[in-house]
């Protein structure tokens, strides 16, 4: 696994982890990379600082929130894994049957991508994006 810190054309910044430097690109030529505050998909690798730690009992555990915005994050993930419907990537599909009326009205989440996201916002369907990757999970 490798971390990289990215940044869209809108200059925001924000860091993903991939399995490796040419899986980004496969999923970043496929569209499947997107910016985590305003979902451009013009994303681009940007400079990174290496981590470097001088002490073990410094580090934090991965499952601990490192700070505030962390903590904010994972309890809005919590909030949504406990209250809404997991349907993977249908969720294009599901989201504008419920708007239509097709399909009882639920809250659902799961995966689109950028062009599908537009669509339904084009369309009226209220949707946004998560700051947080979704487990691939039915609940």
């Amino acid at each position: 696994m490798i971390r990289f810190a990215l940044k869209c054309e809108n200059d925001h910044r924000f860091e993903s982890w991939f399995a490796s430097g040419t899986a980004f690109e496969a999923l970043k030529s496929k569209g499947h990379v997107a910016c985590a505050i305003c979902g451009s998909d013009q994303v681009v690798k940007d400079i990174m600082a290496p981590r470097v730690s001088t002490a073990r009992t410094s580090e934090q555990p991965l499952s601990a929130p490192a700070n505030a915005a962390e903590q904010a994050i994972a309890e809005m993930r919590k909030h949504v894994e406990d209250t809404a419907d997991y349907v993977g990537k249908s969720f294009a599909k599901q989201a504008r049957e419920i708007h239509d009326g097709t399909a009882p009205d639920r809250a659902i989440y799961g995966e689109a991508n950028v062009q599908e996201a537009k669509k339904l916002l084009e369309d009226g369907v209220p949707v946004l994006p998560l700051p947080f990757t979704p487990n691939r999970k039915a609940n």
